[in-house]
This record gives C-alpha cells, structure tokens and sequence, in this order.
C-alpha cells in the first residue's frame, strides 16, 4: 500500500505544527516562520505505536531509590570548557554546541576528545560534513590519538542508532544535526521535522545508555541555531562559540545549562595546534593598550564568578553633519545614548552636537550595567581630549539622576584589578566598605557621576 504523503506547515522558531501557512505563529507570535513540508501519515501512526510500546516498558521509581555520585562529572582537562559546563560533562546529557562556520567547533569537540580518549574512555565521532581522512589531517595538528577513538561517517541517523547501542561509547560527537536524517521521516536533512525527530532519538540513546552526546548545530545569519527552537528546549546544555573569524580569540558561553551556571564563559585562542585556553582573559584583553591616549579606560565586570577586565574605548568629535552619529561596538547602542543623556543634564557637557563612537576592546559583548560608569568617564575624557591615568579602574552603575549604584561582587573584582597592577580603582560609595580589604590598591568611592568626572581630572 503506498504510503499517503499530506503537507503541513512547521514553524522554524518553536515547531508549532498548522495544516496551513499562517502569517504569525499562534504560538511564539514571530511572523513569516512558517516553512512547508511532506510527511507520510503511516511513519506518523508508526511513532506513535512505538512510543505506547516504550511507555509499557518504562519503570517508576520512587525519588529516594534515586543515588547520585559525588563524582559523577567526568572532567574534560580543559579548564576552561569544564567551567562552561558547570564542572564537567554528566553522564547521559545531551549538548548542543552553536557557532559560525569556521569558528572552531569541531576542533573544540576533537579536543574533548583526545582528552577523554587518553583517559581510557570510548569515545564516537561522527561526521556528516568531512570524510575520515579529512578528520585525520585536523587531529594530526591536535596530537596522537589512542584507540579508543573511533570515527564513524555516516548521516542515516538509524544506523547510528545501532551502533552506538552496539558499542555503547562513553561520549558521542554528532558533527552535525543538519546533516543527519531519519528514514521515518519523509522531508530533507535538516527541515524542522528531521532535526527534531533526529534529536529526540539521540536524546533517548543518551538518557536510556547513560551516554554523553555532543551536537554541532549550525547558526543562522542572526547568530542563533539553525532550526526549530524546540531544539534548544531538548537538549540539557546549549553552548554558543562566538569571535571573530578571523581573530585568534574565542569566547565560549552557556546560554542553557542544567547542571550548572549560564553566566560563565571560557576563553580560547586558536593556534596551528587546535585551542589553547586563555587562563588569565583580563591580561589577554588589556594587551596593546595605548599610553596617554584620551577616551581609554578600564572597568571591570563579572562573566560568572569570574571578574574580567577590559579597556573600553570612546571618541567624541563635532559632527559635520546636522545628524551626530552615534556608534556602539561590544555593548548596547541604546545605553550609551542613555549616558550621554545623563552627561548633558546632569552634568552640562553639551554634546548634541557630536558624534560619538563607543568600543570595548576584545570583541567582548557585555551588557553589565556595571560598565556604566566606564563608558561615561571615557566619554567624557574624549570630549575634553584629556587623557585618564592608565592605572586607573572604574566600574558602577549609573542611574538617570546621575547616582552611581552599588554593584555585586565588587571585592572581586577590586581584588583582579590590583592582581594586574592596578593602583587606583573608582567604585560606588556603597561598596567601600567592602572593597578597602582589598590591599595594594587605592579605593575611591563615588556618589555620582560629577565626583567620579573630578576625581579623574
């Protein structure tokens, strides 16, 4: 009997399903996400007899018959991907790892695995984008591999389903989830239904064996994954790699975790040899800094539990144009204009009639209000041309009256600048108490913004 194909409507951003295309989803309200695809009625009856089969299977326990190891994370020995992951990989969890093309995603994954591998652990890595030799010629530069190593290029996702449940790994790499395909299901590799069906098989392999599956996916033009949203809520970890292409640094930050903190982030450099970590990003992203140049200053904020240091950047200049251009780069546009707000009312610097051009050095992305303050001193430190002295750090909130408010962990962060030499460091009037335990470093408290301007003139 022929198989009886219906088309459906799937929506790209949350999976909602519609017998016909809609111009708004009903569900996450995006418009013009609706995609068209063929699915077969019969493989659709066919799922669905066997998920009834797994629930006759499945066994209830009670939460106390439940016994979790003290050292039930398995440690990557790259410091700086097990503080992403919240202290290392969990047995049966299912990562996603996002990025753009060329990023470093699949030289990060070869990396866990020669590591694990040199453990004496099983590891898998299968590819649908580069043939065994291709991945032979990258994991050369990494180092040698033992053999517990083994690669697999293949995209039919039942096949990979049978062998993993044949050799059952202690770790499997999926390089990629766009590339994989079900025979069940009827549309391309890489259509919403694909990718989902694809993730839910490997999400019961990975929960059913106990094994630890890694998923490359690849990322749109607007920087997130490639398919449904749904995707993102299946999976118990999902990881973005961002950079610049072309540069050597790579930041690596949790966007989902549910074994540990999204706040966190791990810092990468790329070399000939693979990804080498960056254990100190503070001196990393001050490196270079020029010398009594005006408009430069460094803040501080928090990635986690970790302070981070970097130079943000300002150039304010007449305008020739009846429009002043305003320019943000690592940080929000909007914010800034906020500032400069404050600047004109609060304090009198009349800069309507300037452009003004905003930086943080590093090609770090940081939303902190805590760098608030940063941005106006180097704002104000252009307008005036006068440069700040360079061992000098600022941080704190700034409220639209021109408060300069409290910010968490400010010992901290007083604490990694005087490990870098710092001497003199400008915080919130609230956080001085706390702050002065710091020793070899000048700590100088602030109520507003016209104070802070005076003490670094």
């Amino acid at each position: 009997m022929p198989k009886k194909m219906t088309t459906v409507y799937f929506c790209n951003e949350c999976g909602y399903e519609s017998s016909k295309w809609m111009g708004q989803c009903p569900a996450c309200k995006q418009w013009n996400t609706f995609v068209e695809e063929t699915v077969s009625k019969q493989d659709a009856k066919k799922a669905g007899s066997l998920r009834a089969k797994s629930a006759l299977n499945s066994e209830v326990v009670t939460l106390s018959e439940v016994t979790v190891g003290e050292d039930e994370k398995i440690l990557t020995d790259i410091g700086e991907l097990d503080r992403v992951l919240g202290g290392g990989i969990v047995p049966g969890s299912l990562v996603l790892v996002g990025g753009d093309p060329g990023i470093g995603k699949s030289t990060l994954l070869l990396q866990v695995c020669h590591k694990l591998s040199a453990k004496n652990i099983d590891v898998l890595y299968v590819s649908g984008e580069e043939s065994k030799v291709q991945i032979k010629l990258r994991a050369d530069r990494i180092g040698k591999f033992s053999d517990k190593m083994s690669l697999l290029c293949e995209t039919n996702l039942e096949t990979i389903e049978d062998i993993i449940k044949q050799r059952k790994p202690g770790m499997v790499v999926i390089d990629s989830i766009q590339t994989m395909y079900s025979e069940n299901v009827s549309s391309a590799p890489g259509s919403v239904s694909q990718v989902r069906e694809t993730t839910a098989v490997l999400l019961q392999l990975a929960k059913g064996l106990g094994i630890s599956i890694f998923i490359v996916g690849h990322v749109t033009k607007d920087g997130a994954v490639a398919g449904p949203r749904v995707l993102e809520h299946m999976v118990d970890t999902v990881l973005y790699f961002e950079g610049e292409r072309h540069a050597a640094y790579r930041v690596l930050r949790g966007v989902k975790n549910r074994f540990g903190s999204t706040d966190e982030i791990g810092v990468f450099e790329m070399h000939s040899e693979g990804l080498l970590e960056v254990k100190n990003p503070s001196e990393y992203m001050l490196d270079g800094r020029p010398e009594g140049a005006s408009g430069c200053i460094v803040t501080c904020s928090m990635e986690g539990t970790r302070p981070l240091l970097f130079e943000i950047q300002a150039l304010v200049c007449r305008t020739n144009f009846g429009l002043p251009r305003r320019q943000a780069g690592g940080t929000d546009y909007n914010r800034v204009n906020l500032l400069m707000a404050v600047l004109e009312k609060r304090c009198g610097l009349k800069m309507g009639d300037c452009d003004a051009y905003v930086n943080i050095t590093g090609g770090m992305k940081i939303s902190e209000p805590a760098i608030d303050l940063g941005i106006v001193l180097s704002v104000v430190s252009s307008f005036r041309n006068k440069a700040i002295n360079q061992k000098t750090v600022a941080f704190g909130e700034v409220g639209l009256s021109g408060e300069v408010r409290s910010v968490s962990m400010a010992k901290q962060r007083v604490a990694e600048a005087a490990k870098l030499g710092f001497e003199i460091c400008i915080v919130p009037a609230s956080c001085v108490n706390e702050c002065r335990k710091v020793k070899g470093i000048e700590v100088i408290g602030v109520t507003n913004v016209e104070e802070a301007i005076d003490r670094v003139s």
